[in-house]
């Protein structure tokens, strides 16, 4: 079992990681379609160690399993960028347990949600260039 991950050592480009927070405050659901169609209800909770705090994404049944004040354990969970801020996500290889572990102070001054991220496309590199400059994938005449 890894060790875990103090709220302010997190990055865009974490993952796998287990993160011990307790729940500030949570937003009301929301329902939102994904790319596939299909319908889900999405909260955000604001979670705090003693170091930072960051907006934990909810989906469906995790919503149900966190209130205000309780103590949660993020494992296997991974960081993402929504709209250029961090985010720390569950996902489906990761659980949100209820914590016995208390923890005595946080710290939500220093919320690395808050913090604004470039989020670039990835650009493809061509396979070839043509004499006339023409960058391309296709096939080479």
């Amino acid at each position: 079992m890894s060790e875990s991950k103090k709220i302010e050592e997190l990055n865009p480009g974490s993952r796998s990681v287990d993160v011990l927070a307790k729940v500030v405050e949570i937003s009301p659901a929301r329902e939102v379609s994904t790319k596939d169609g299909s319908t889900h209800s999405v909260a955000d909770a604001l979670v705090a160690d003693e170091t930072a705090s960051i907006i934990l994404s909810l989906w469906d049944s995790d919503i149900s399993k966190v209130k205000p004040e309780q103590t949660v354990m993020v494992r296997n969970g991974y960081v993402s960028l929504f709209r250029g801020n961090m985010r720390l996500n569950v996902g489906k290889y990761g659980t949100l347990e209820d914590s016995t572990e208390s923890l005595a102070s946080v710290n939500t001054e220093n919320n690395v949600s808050n913090r604004s991220y470039d989020q670039q496309i990835p650009r493809f590199k061509p396979l070839y260039h043509d004499d006339r400059g023409f960058r391309g994938r296709g096939r080479r005449r």
